[in-house]
Protein backbone atom coordinates (compact mmCIF):
# COMPACT_ATOMS: atom_id res chain seq x y z
CA UNK A 1 0.00 0.00 0.00
CA UNK A 2 1.46 3.36 -0.64
CA UNK A 3 0.22 6.15 1.60
CA UNK A 4 0.61 10.01 0.93
CA UNK A 5 1.19 11.80 4.11
CA UNK A 6 0.82 15.89 4.00
CA UNK A 7 2.94 17.97 6.81
CA UNK A 8 3.08 21.21 7.03
CA UNK A 9 4.32 21.84 10.73
CA UNK A 10 1.01 22.34 12.38
CA UNK A 11 -0.34 19.85 15.30
CA UNK A 12 -2.83 18.67 12.89
CA UNK A 13 0.16 17.76 10.18
CA UNK A 14 1.80 15.68 12.71
CA UNK A 15 -1.55 13.94 14.17
CA UNK A 16 -2.07 12.94 10.54
CA UNK A 17 1.41 11.27 9.91
CA UNK A 18 0.65 9.85 13.51
CA UNK A 19 -2.32 8.17 12.20
CA UNK A 20 -0.72 7.18 8.65
CA UNK A 21 2.03 5.65 10.73
CA UNK A 22 -0.32 3.66 13.23
CA UNK A 23 -2.12 2.04 9.90
CA UNK A 24 1.68 1.10 8.64
CA UNK A 25 1.91 -1.17 11.90
CA UNK A 26 -1.44 -2.66 11.13
CA UNK A 27 -1.00 -3.84 7.85
CA UNK A 28 0.10 -6.85 7.27
CA UNK A 29 3.06 -5.78 4.64
CA UNK A 30 4.82 -2.87 5.05
CA UNK A 31 3.40 0.28 3.39
CA UNK A 32 4.99 3.11 1.29
CA UNK A 33 4.71 5.82 3.37
CA UNK A 34 5.47 9.18 1.79
CA UNK A 35 5.38 12.38 4.03
CA UNK A 36 4.93 15.52 1.87
CA UNK A 37 5.45 19.44 2.38
CA UNK A 38 4.17 21.30 -0.12
CA UNK A 39 5.65 25.49 0.06
CA UNK A 40 3.03 27.55 -1.73
CA UNK A 41 4.76 29.72 -4.61
CA UNK A 42 5.43 32.89 -3.57
CA UNK A 43 3.99 36.07 -5.53
CA UNK A 44 4.69 37.18 -8.95
CA UNK A 45 7.84 38.98 -8.91
CA UNK A 46 9.20 38.13 -5.31
CA UNK A 47 11.73 36.37 -7.00
CA UNK A 48 13.19 39.03 -8.91
CA UNK A 49 13.46 41.57 -6.52
CA UNK A 50 14.89 39.57 -3.52
CA UNK A 51 16.97 37.22 -5.52
CA UNK A 52 16.68 33.26 -6.31
CA UNK A 53 18.77 32.49 -3.72
CA UNK A 54 16.65 33.91 -1.02
CA UNK A 55 13.47 32.72 -2.69
CA UNK A 56 15.35 29.34 -2.28
CA UNK A 57 16.57 29.45 1.27
CA UNK A 58 13.35 31.07 2.38
CA UNK A 59 11.88 27.29 0.95
CA UNK A 60 14.40 24.75 2.49
CA UNK A 61 13.94 26.86 5.60
CA UNK A 62 10.10 26.54 5.35
CA UNK A 63 10.83 22.81 4.38
CA UNK A 64 12.68 21.79 7.13
CA UNK A 65 10.32 23.43 10.04
CA UNK A 66 7.46 21.33 8.17
CA UNK A 67 9.77 18.05 8.34
CA UNK A 68 11.66 18.58 11.62
CA UNK A 69 8.59 17.76 14.02
CA UNK A 70 7.23 14.94 11.72
CA UNK A 71 10.86 13.47 11.60
CA UNK A 72 10.90 12.84 15.68
CA UNK A 73 7.50 11.27 15.28
CA UNK A 74 8.63 8.68 12.02
CA UNK A 75 12.02 7.65 13.99
CA UNK A 76 10.37 6.84 16.98
CA UNK A 77 7.37 4.96 14.82
CA UNK A 78 10.80 2.21 13.46
CA UNK A 79 8.38 2.74 9.53
CA UNK A 80 10.73 3.40 6.76
CA UNK A 81 9.28 7.08 5.57
CA UNK A 82 10.43 8.88 2.36
CA UNK A 83 10.21 12.86 2.38
CA UNK A 84 9.24 15.07 -0.25
CA UNK A 85 9.28 18.78 -0.57
CA UNK A 86 7.47 20.62 -3.47
CA UNK A 87 7.02 24.22 -4.22
CA UNK A 88 3.62 25.36 -5.82
CA UNK A 89 -0.19 25.42 -5.22
CA UNK A 90 -0.30 23.29 -2.25
CA UNK A 91 -4.07 21.37 -3.23
CA UNK A 92 -2.97 21.02 -6.91
CA UNK A 93 1.02 19.96 -6.18
CA UNK A 94 -0.70 17.38 -3.57
CA UNK A 95 -2.91 15.87 -6.62
CA UNK A 96 0.06 16.15 -8.94
CA UNK A 97 2.11 13.75 -6.50
CA UNK A 98 -0.54 11.64 -5.53
CA UNK A 99 -1.06 10.96 -9.35
CA UNK A 100 2.69 10.43 -9.89
CA UNK A 101 3.38 7.99 -7.21
CA UNK A 102 -0.07 6.15 -7.68
CA UNK A 103 -0.79 6.17 -4.12
CA UNK A 104 -3.79 4.07 -2.65
CA UNK A 105 -4.34 6.31 0.55
CA UNK A 106 -4.10 10.37 1.10
CA UNK A 107 -3.96 11.09 4.46
CA UNK A 108 -4.09 15.07 5.69
CA UNK A 109 -4.83 17.35 8.67
CA UNK A 110 -8.42 19.28 7.80
CA UNK A 111 -6.43 22.47 8.38
CA UNK A 112 -3.36 23.48 8.99
CA UNK A 113 -0.91 26.68 9.53
CA UNK A 114 -2.99 28.38 6.94
CA UNK A 115 -6.48 27.98 8.84
CA UNK A 116 -7.13 31.89 7.97
CA UNK A 117 -6.42 31.73 4.72
CA UNK A 118 -8.15 28.61 4.45
CA UNK A 119 -11.65 30.29 5.81
CA UNK A 120 -11.10 33.12 3.29
CA UNK A 121 -10.17 31.25 -0.13
CA UNK A 122 -11.09 27.77 0.41
CA UNK A 123 -9.46 24.78 2.40
CA UNK A 124 -6.33 22.88 1.14
CA UNK A 125 -8.29 19.43 2.15
CA UNK A 126 -11.90 20.19 0.28
CA UNK A 127 -9.86 21.18 -2.40
CA UNK A 128 -8.28 17.69 -2.70
CA UNK A 129 -11.17 16.07 -1.89
CA UNK A 130 -13.07 17.50 -4.33
CA UNK A 131 -10.66 16.96 -7.26
CA UNK A 132 -9.38 13.34 -6.69
CA UNK A 133 -11.07 9.66 -6.50
CA UNK A 134 -8.14 8.54 -4.69
CA UNK A 135 -9.44 7.54 -0.90
CA UNK A 136 -8.99 10.45 0.96
CA UNK A 137 -8.49 10.35 5.14
CA UNK A 138 -8.73 13.65 6.96
CA UNK A 139 -7.80 14.02 10.67
CA UNK A 140 -9.23 16.33 12.68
Amino acid sequence: MKILVTVDGSDISLRALKYALGLGKLLAKPPIITMLHVDPAPFPGVERRIGRQAVAEYHAANHEHALSAARAAVKRSKIAVQELSEVGDVAETILAVARKRKVDLLVMGSHGRSAVKGILLGSVSTKVIAQTDIPVTIIR
